[in-house]
């Protein structure tokens, strides 16, 4: 599946197809059950030109198995979500139960993991903030078995992306706001949440694709996922999610639009 949005922006890396399926693809890269990893590594390793695949036991983390819509996955973190809570605020060494469960599991975990467990990520700054943020997410449990990241090039007309990802510059970044709200009803039509960067490229565009109007979604503001991908990829790069309604009529304003005319050229020849 060709992208003329991919042809006209040049973007290091190809447009990534995030599919919702019951057929495992054969070969795909797969974390081990239980194996702690980040999605973002997968969402790298296909922009690379890779395949992988997600199902209930290989998501890689907790936020991760929400982020893919497996569910509320963050029932199942030692000691439950209220642990989860301290974990991504203040952390589990306020509390007794949290310290009980910390040190239970610090044999097991890697020593970055711990320590964030132990003294909290510090992303929200209190439990009941987390409590907030887990109740507003929109959480998803897929009728699929696995959902698989594949490059757009690679995905043949017989299937249906639920979502297309591409990593962008801030340029790109730009350009992809304003095709996407280029012939819209209103000028709302791309988002950015707090959410972690799994979700920006999972519930939260999984959730659009069921509006008659779906907005685009932003992402990479998640500080663990931006390390993640940075880490392979090397790059300063966003995420943009655009449901697949959407991703079909952005395609079809390329002919005719700004990127044909001299103000994005001009800002094009700036970064050769």
């Amino acid at each position: 599946m060709e992208s003329r949005i991919a042809q006209s922006l040049s973007f290091k890396y190809g447009p990534i197809a995030v599919l919702l399926t019951n057929e495992k693809p054969a070969g795909a890269r797969q974390f081990k059950d239980g194996k702690v990893g980040c999605v973002m590594f997968m969402l790298g390793a296909a922009a690379r030109g890779h395949e992988a695949v997600f199902d209930r036991k290989t998501f890689g983390c907790f936020g991760g198995g929400v982020g893919l819509g497996f569910g509320n996955q963050y029932r199942n973190f030692p000691g439950g979500e209220a642990c989860f809570h301290h974990f991504l605020s203040v952390g589990n060494e306020t509390w007794e139960t949290g310290r009980q469960v910390s040190e239970q599991l610090k044999p097991f975990l890697p020593e970055a993991f711990y320590d964030d467990l132990w003294h909290g990520e510090r992303y929200l700054k209190t439990p009941e903030a987390v409590k907030r943020f887990v109740e507003q997410l929109p959480m998803t449990d897929i009728p699929f078995e696995y959902v698989v990241f594949k490059p757009l090039k690679d995905v043949p007309d017989s299937e249906t992306p639920e979502v297309v990802v591409f990593l962008t510059d801030l340029d790109q970044l730009a350009a992809l706001v304003v095709l996407a709200n280029y012939e819209a009803p209103h000028n709302e039509n791309v988002f950015i949440p707090f959410a972690a960067g799994c979700q920006s490229i999972g519930i939260y565009p999984f959730r659009e694709a069921k509006s008659d109007q779906p907005r685009a979604v932003v992402g990479q503001v998640d500080i663990s996922a931006r390390l993640a991908l940075k880490r392979q990829l090397k790059d300063d790069l966003m995420t943009f999610a655009i449901p697949f309604q959407l991703f079909r009529t952005m395609e079809a304003n390329v002919p005719g639009s700004f990127l044909e005319r001299h103000t994005w050229q001009e800002l094009v020849k700036l970064k050769e």
